[in-house]
């Protein structure tokens, strides 16, 4: 009977009705969604055309888009091409985008994007000028702010010291340039780092076939100057994200409070396939006002 009038008594409770509790929910609306596409290497061969229009569509296809980043190797390859093939690329890749797409498109350079035959030094689009002026730059590195969130686009591709090759830097101007962009930026202002060539990435230790006791970073596949980037991104830590490209690998590497993004390439292995287990795709990221990100790699 004891037991009874106790659960009489606690059923009683049960029976007041519950006050409401304000829940607090963080407004988690995007106010910017973007399409990371890199490392196309356009040419009239592989199907790659049709291919390229596809990837294009497919990003069209996805809800409210805002722009598109290209992260270089716009064209299959420059370097050590003659004039007419080069020609024939950049063609292909206009009209292509004239008839595939209707999105913005930021560029930056990559190493295939400028030309580097030796034997043609004296002319006077050589070097990265040709491919500055088929994308209507100024300048191979610049940055612009785009509802609420900065971008900076770089230019990491350099002369190697023996001024034959490439190497992934910025150099002294560069990187003064950068350091002077971030101190301009307001504190509260989100930042977005593209290059084409990786800042910093783990895909290296997956690329080297060879590895036996150690893995080898070239200067051409890694940032040379990345502890240098790094600790000017840890004196502002509204630098969120870099996004970059060029391995033809994806991987996600979290470093000091910054994402480090290697997106896999459109063209995936030279429109011959995966690079490794990477699919050709490319990344979509969704920017939120607070200064956070959600992305993913979407094979197309």
């Amino acid at each position: 009977m004891l037991r009874r009038k106790v659960l009489k008594t606690l059923g009683g409770l049960f029976l007041i009705p519950a006050l409401p509790v304000q829940a607090v929910v963080r407004d988690k609306t995007a106010v910017l969604r973007v399409a990371h596409l890199t490392d196309v290497h356009l040419k009239d061969k592989f199907d790659a055309p049709a291919r390229f229009a596809k990837c294009l569509h497919h990003v069209q296809k996805q809800a409210n888009v805002n722009l598109i980043l290209n992260g270089g190797d716009v064209v299959f390859d420059m370097n050590k091409e003659n004039i007419t093939t080069i020609n024939a690329q950049w063609n292909l890749w206009h009209s292509t985008i004239k008839s595939d797409c209707s999105l913005p498109v930021h560029y930056i350079l990559g190493n295939h994007d400028i030309w580097w035959n030796e034997n043609d030094k004296g002319q006077t689009l050589y070097g990265k000028k040709y491919a500055l002026d088929q994308l209507k730059l100024t300048s191979p590195y610049n940055s612009f702010i785009k509802n609420g969130w900065k971008f900076i686009l770089l230019d990491s591709v350099h002369l190697d010291v023996d001024n034959t090759w490439y190497i992934g830097k910025l150099g002294d101007e560069q990187f003064t340039w950068l350091e002077n962009e971030l101190k301009t930026t307001p504190v509260d202002m989100p930042v977005c780092v593209l290059s084409h060539i990786p800042i910093l990435t783990a895909t290296l230790m997956i690329d080297d076939q060879t590895a036996v006791n150690k893995w080898e970073v070239l200067g051409g596949d890694m940032h040379t100057d990345v502890s240098k980037i790094v600790g000017l991104f840890y004196r502002h830590p509204n630098v969120k994200l870099c996004l970059s490209g060029h391995i033809h690998m994806r991987d996600k590497v979290v470093y000091n409070n910054v994402t480090y993004i290697c997106n896999g390439a459109v063209s995936g292995a030279w429109w011959e396939g995966n690079k490794h287990e990477t699919a050709p795709g490319y990344g979509l990221i969704d920017f939120y006002a607070d200064g956070t990100f959600d992305e993913q790699y979407v094979n197309y």
